[in-house]
């Protein structure tokens, strides 16, 4: 069993859209992890059925027990981050702006603070329209710990995979190079970094693939809208030559990539294109690299 990892180094590449793609082309053979759980979007295209969802809980945060409470100010004067207001002249903890350090309650004289498990968003394990297993998530409004929560999509994803032999887990990561994307790395197999020929993309995959390194995982490169800006698609591709990253394919600007998106459908089950072509192609190539 082989973990591929789709990152970039920004949004906006068509990451998740190549992504369902691989999904869509691997079929039963793999199990579909959707990592990016800060702004989880997959489903739009593979259409999972949430056959299973459980809530997911990390951190902690305050919580005021009113009849305990002897306004004595205490909590306030202590938390640095404005998480205690006062309301109708009770004490009040503002759930976004706790960080659930735990200050607030050792400094209570009353004990009327106490420290609760926080549920910060929701794991769901789905069929989607492909036949395969998806795992994806959702995290709260304003919650922290997405890297936890990565972290679980990704074992749980993995635990599947190994129980029914499936040949690949592919792994839809987040952008950029933050604790999701160091939780969606680890222990991968290959990653496929997605980016544009574009000043800001050159730069982030530049960044985000300074990450990878650090991980020592082989990669490849998929450059989208490869035909939008001739000279900084010669700059990536000089790049990817130095770093020694596999030149998988360069995507041409195509509106049918949008039109597709519309419709729900991934780019190889929407008609006939050349984008078909060289996504199919694209997928080919990386279970030969990995393989």
């Amino acid at each position: 069993m082989k973990e591929i990892v789709v990152i970039s180094g920004k949004g906006g590449t068509g990451k998740t859209s190549i992504t369902a793609s691989f999904a869509y082309l691997g079929g039963k053979d793999v199990v579909v992890a959707d990592c990016d759980v800060d702004a989880a979007d997959m489903h739009l295209l593979l259409q999972p059925d949430f056959a299973k969802s459980e809530d997911f809980y990390s951190g902690e945060i305050a919580e005021i027990n009113q009849n305990d409470c002897i306004k004595c100010g205490k909590c306030k004067d202590v938390c640095r981050f404005n998480a205690v207001s006062i309301i109708n002249q009770q004490y009040i903890i503002n759930s976004l702006n706790c960080e659930g350090c735990g200050y607030c309650a050792r400094v209570c004289p009353t004990n009327a603070i106490t420290m609760e498990e926080q549920n910060v968003g929701q794991l769901h394990i789905s069929n989607t329209k492909v036949g395969n297993t998806m795992v994806h998530a959702r995290l709260g409004i304003g919650a922290d710990n997405s890297g936890k929560l990565v972290a679980k999509v990704k074992n749980e994803a993995k635990q599947i995979a190994e129980k029914n032999n499936k040949d690949f887990i592919i792994i839809d990561g987040s952008p950029g190079v933050g604790c999701p994307v160091v939780s969606s790395l680890s222990g991968a197999d290959f990653v496929v970094l997605v980016t544009e020929p574009t000043v800001s993309g050159l730069h982030d995959l530049k960044r985000v693939y300074k990450l990878v390194k650090k991980f020592k995982i082989e990669a490849g490169c998929i450059i989208n809208k490869s035909d939008l800006n001739t000279q900084v698609f010669i700059e990536i591709k000089e790049f990817l030559k130095k770093e020694n990253i596999v030149y998988i394919a360069g995507v041409p600007y195509d509106e049918t990539f949008t039109k597709a998106m519309t419709v729900g459908q991934t780019i190889v089950e929407y008609g006939e294109s050349n984008l078909k072509d060289i996504i199919t192609e694209s997928w080919e190539k990386i279970k030969q690299i990995i393989d």
